[in-house]
């Protein structure tokens, strides 16, 4: 039977189609002109049959939005098709869904089409555990709902699939594309939930996995759902200078385009636009550095194609001397190639009226893999010598599978989204070899990917030749030699405090962690508790509050969290969190949370808000403070701490009020007591950190005493008591800092 008859209605099966609309017949064309392109003729009868099988399987079934349910796997299969994928992929595709919608049996489906796409259905049938709409609309869930940790454990079965076969999962993206296209007839929270869990896991893996048509399209798409506000904006103000910027692009191809041909170089060069949530994410950059979406250059960058890998480089030489580069703009991912597999050379050069113009030069086959990412490499991998580069693109997928085996699920989650999918930089080992970081990545983040000892028993580091802090950030290019030592030591607690700024990467956090889980539970006990101690002090907690506080974290024995805290489980940033968090606020998994809500008052009384109140000079509460109002005759609500003594001394309880804090956004003054050796320049070192950290200052004094010690008292204003710990966290690392406390909590200087 030949294609012409399977696809276009032949008598064959055209009984079988008869309930589809009229559109659906396009859509099998569509199939049908993908697959001719690539494929053999004697490729397209399973792929007949897989959709005759698919076709009888959902008869009757139905999507949210009315339409037949085959709809979903034909557009599947579609854009896996748009991929090249091989033909056994595409009728796991159209199968993908009628073992757990339909209730058939793996033994027949290998039966009728062969152990390989058995496989392949079985493999995205368990990937189908993740959270999902269902044909019925409702999200799919063993526990009836969005529970974390089953959402964790899928995304463990995800790369686990993808190491068995990453075809696997290339299907789960198409699967994930088209019910994103759909997602309109289903309710709005489970348009955001599912768009959430898009942006932080499917787009991302389509980077990881450097398939760039699918990638673009699972961010816009998402961003639609979760900023609708935003994406309406963004789109609109793309769509308003269109035309100036394509006549601008025109005049700039057509410049290129002549002088490569003076050069005698064969180049293709057009327009590339960038796709709606990148300009989204351009602007918010630019907003922060105080920029108008005007100032935005690269909104439809140039690119240019060549055949060789010589003419790339000779390609760039013409356009750098034709155009001045401005500095520190220009990327080679050619010798550096991204851990997706993506080369090309990047430029910003001062174009046509002096405007900075992105400009991107790579081969047709560099352009092929970005395009297509690991899919385009999959078919090499069939031949009989195999792609003997392969094994060398996906290792990075070895070493995430290498992680998922030791690590704890949220440990494993958390280290995926920021290591494996955030911003990468590009450092070299002494010994000259190329390693991929997360970006913010530090000596000691550098030390642990090596080797956890290493990380365990780093002392130093040096960078470029040159010694550096622990905590200062890699850059590209840099190389980096850590320095350790033999003695018997291990990693210091003050490692997991994110205000430290020591690690900044997962996957050391969770090194670090488990070495300190090894130890005595007894040792951790007394740790933690030196640790919450000191906090509190500090913060000017009453230390009889430690069961409170044991209790958010959800600790009813205050052993386990005095351990978890000695661990470093939880460390000591996390207790201002927990203090300023609402009372009642659930825990949310990363992959849901949404913005947070607007609160329209800073103090509100008794529930009511927009009564006029003031902070007491006495205790100075700032949010995260339990706190108490006091009724005044004439100056409405004074809001004192619960512990302050004018209101444990009070005589008309009657005048107390139930205060609760609302919007954090405004600053409160807060008095801080600085110990410290005295030293030239030690007062410029504070009120620098302190302005670094965007407060201000609104008295500083100090006192000096004979052993050459001085106490500095600063009043700060402060916005809540998260902003308060980390500021008093970086000032206790300051050279010669002894202590740093609120005013009058801390230990008392004797005169």
């Amino acid at each position: 039977m030949n294609d012409c008859r399977v696809f276009d209605g032949g008598v064959y099966f055209r009984h079988k189609i008869k309930w589809l609309r009229k559109e659906k017949l396009v859509e099998l064309s569509t199939l049908k002109d993908k697959l001719k392109e690539y494929l053999p003729d004697d490729a397209l009868l399973p792929i007949q049959e897989g959709y005759q099988f698919a076709l009888k399987s959902h008869e009757g079934q139905k999507r949210k939005s009315g339409e037949p349910y085959l709809e979903h796997p034909l557009q599947t299969a579609i854009i896996v098709a748009d991929l090249k994928l091989d033909a056994n992929c595409i009728v796991a595709a159209l199968l993908h869904d009628v073992v757990e919608d339909c209730g058939v049996e793996l033994t027949e489906i290998e039966k009728k089409f062969g152990i390989e796409v058995t496989k392949l259905v079985d493999g995205v049938t368990k990937l189908g555990k993740l959270a999902r709409p269902s044909k019925d609309g409702k999200v799919k869930s063993k526990k009836g709902g969005d529970d974390p940790h089953e959402r964790i454990e899928s995304l463990r079965k995800m790369f686990i699939a993808m190491a068995e076969d990453i075809r696997v999962v290339i299907i789960k993206l198409a699967d994930r594309l088209h019910n994103m296209r759909t997602l309109k007839p289903l309710s709005p929270d489970k348009r955001r939930s599912i768009a959430q869990e898009t942006m932080d896991i499917y787009a991302p893996l389509a980077h990881r996995l450097g398939i760039w048509q699918l990638e673009w399209e699972l961010e816009d798409l998402s961003l639609r759902y979760l900023e609708p506000a935003k994406y309406k904006e963004v789109t609109q103000l793309v769509a308003a200078r269109r035309e100036e910027r394509e006549r601008y692009i025109a005049q700039v191809i057509r410049v290129l385009s002549d002088e490569f041909k003076k050069a005698g170089i064969k180049a293709e060069v057009y327009g590339r636009p960038k796709n709606i949530y990148g300009v989204y994410t351009k602007i918010k950059k630019y907003a922060a550095d105080g920029k108008e979406f005007s100032d935005i250059y690269d909104l439809l960058a140039v690119r240019v194609l060549v055949d060789e890998i010589k003419d790339c480089y000779n390609a760039l030489g013409v356009i750098h001397s034709l155009w001045r580069p401005i500095p520190g703009q220009f990327d080679d991912y050619i010798a550096n190639p991204k851990d997706n597999m993506y080369q090309s050379l990047h430029t910003t050069v001062m174009a046509l009226d002096t405007k900075p113009l992105e400009i991107q030069v790579r081969t047709y086959e560099m352009h092929r893999l970005s395009e297509y990412g690991i899919a385009a490499h999959w078919r090499y991998k069939e031949g009989a010598k195999g792609d003997m580069r392969f094994d060398e693109k996906v290792a990075w997928l070895r070493q995430l599978m290498d992680w998922q085996r030791e690590l704890s699920m949220p440990d494993f989650l958390e280290m995926v989204k920021t290591d494996m999918f955030g911003d990468q930089v590009f450092v070299y080992t002494p010994q000259g070899e190329i390693k991929q970081m997360p970006s913010g990545s530090t000596p000691l983040d550098f030390a642990y990917r090596i080797h956890t000892e290493l990380g365990h028993h780093c002392i130093g580091a040096k960078v470029n030749g040159k010694l550096v802090s622990l905590t200062y950030q890699l850059h590209n290019g840099d190389t980096i030699e850590i320095l350790s030592t033999r003695a018997d030591r291990g990693p210091s607690l003050d490692w997991l405090n994110p205000n430290s700024g020591y690690v900044n990467s997962s996957h050391a956090r969770a090194r670090i962690k488990q070495w300190f889980k090894r130890q005595e539970k007894a040792t951790n006990i007394d740790t933690g508790k030196a640790l919450l101690d000191k906090e509190l002090r500090r913060l000017g907690i009453p230390l009889s509050e430690q069961e409170q506080i044991a209790l958010l974290f959800k600790y009813d024995d205050m052993d386990d969290f005095l351990a978890a805290l000695g661990c470093g489980e939880v460390n000591t940033h996390q207790i201002a969190v927990k203090l300023t968090a609402p009372p009642d606020a659930e825990e949310i998994p990363p992959s849901v949370v949404g913005p947070p809500a607007e609160v329209e008052s800073a103090i509100q009384v008794m529930g009511v808000g927009d009564l006029l109140t003031h902070v007491a000079r006495c205790c100075n509460p700032v949010p995260g403070d339990q706190i108490i109002g006091y009724i005044t005759r004439t100056k409405g609500i004074t809001v004192h701490r619960k512990d302050c003594p004018n209101v444990l001394n009070e005589d008309e309880k009657e005048r107390l009020v139930k205060v609760e804090w609302g919007h954090v956004g405004q600053a409160y003054p807060v008095s801080v007591q600085v110990e410290a050796n005295d030293r030239v320049g030690l007062l410029r070192d504070i009120t620098t950190l302190v302005s670094d950290e965007k407060v201000n200052i609104a008295t500083v004094s100090s006192v000096d005493y004979d052993d050459g010690v001085t106490v500095i008292y600063l009043t700060l204003h402060i916005t809540d008591i998260k902003q308060l710990s980390r500021l008093l966290s970086k000032m206790d690392r300051i050279g010669g800092v002894l202590s740093v406390a609120r005013s009058g909590e801390g230990a008392k200087r004797e005169s």
